[in-house]
């Protein structure tokens, strides 16, 4: 069983307006042909408003979160939305309303959770009244909350997951500890039970982008795997963000050929098992 746990779709590519194939290049069919060519039965599709302006150089993608919506509603059984919610490149990020605004996003697009980008720097938003309703909400609507959120945040996450125990949070690419400090500070939100990790992004945990199969970022993994457990850890692709550095099945093999310190059983959950039972809980109380 594969499920993919961290992936992307647009209408139109977000990134660069050079590249010739601007409205297959991102799009959720090239997604679902890769999903097929692989065996990838399921993707939670982590929504991002970039593109244009502030948000990239690429084409705007203001709709993305409905365009996702769209194709999760019309395939059910492959794809899942994880809707944009005040991201670090939208106007209303950490602005006043974020739980109403999270509430007319799922309400709207019937997505299974959100996601929230923030930047570097620790603005104390996390720690602010806003975000305990936020994270409050989210947790009331049995949803998904996946973050990318570095580790100078680490700290004020520890606070939002303990006040919020039913509400599972999935962090990005690894967390992306910079140092064996940072590694060591995302090793203890371990302590947290309902704090899983994306095992993606392999690419962006090591210092040269192309060195599959990422011999630093292999040594993150274990070190996650060993804390956590594998119980709480699940495989994403990254496609199409990480294309330039990687293939899909390249995506799948860093993990699936080149982590011998699993166990069969345990790789088959980090691969699939544990995102099929976290899809299957109620998005609704």
């Amino acid at each position: 069983m594969l499920l993919d746990a961290h992936c992307h779709a647009w209408r139109r590519w977000p990134y660069d307006t050079a590249v010739p194939d601007a409205e297959g290049r991102g799009s959720i069919e090239a997604l679902l042909y890769e999903m097929d060519t692989h065996g990838v039965e399921r993707a939670s599709v982590v929504c991002a408003r970039i593109g244009g302006g502030a948000g990239g150089v690429g084409f705007a993608n203001d709709d993305n979160n409905d365009y996702v919506a769209r194709f999760a509603s019309t395939h059910p059984d492959r794809i899942a939305a994880l809707v944009d919610v005040d991201c670090v490149w939208r106007a209303e990020h950490h602005t006043a309303g974020a739980a109403d605004r999270l509430r007319a996003e799922v309400e709207r697009t019937g997505a299974i959770g959100f996601t929230h980008y923030v930047a570097a720097t620790n603005d104390g938003w996390l720690r602010g009244d806003d975000a305990a309703q936020l994270f409050r909400t989210a947790a009331a609507m049995g949803l998904l909350a996946s973050l990318a959120v570095p580790a100078p945040w680490f700290d004020d996450l520890r606070g939002v997951a303990a006040a919020n125990p039913s509400l599972p949070i999935l962090l990005h690419h690894m967390g992306q500890p910079k140092s064996s400090a940072e590694l060591a500070a995302l090793l203890d939100l371990s302590e947290l039970p309902n704090i899983g990790v994306k095992i993606s992004g392999f690419n962006y945990n090591a210092s040269d982008s192309w060195d599959f199969p990422y011999p630093q970022a292999q040594h993150v993994f274990r070190a996650i795997a060993e804390r956590f457990g594998t119980s709480r850890l699940y495989w994403g692709s990254d496609f199409p963000a990480s294309r330039d550095q990687l293939t899909y099945r390249q995506a799948i093999e860093v993990v699936r050929s080149h982590s011998a310190f699993l166990t069969p059983t345990q790789r088959d959950a980090i691969m699939g098992g544990n995102l099929a039972a976290l899809l299957a809980r109620p998005t609704r109380k």
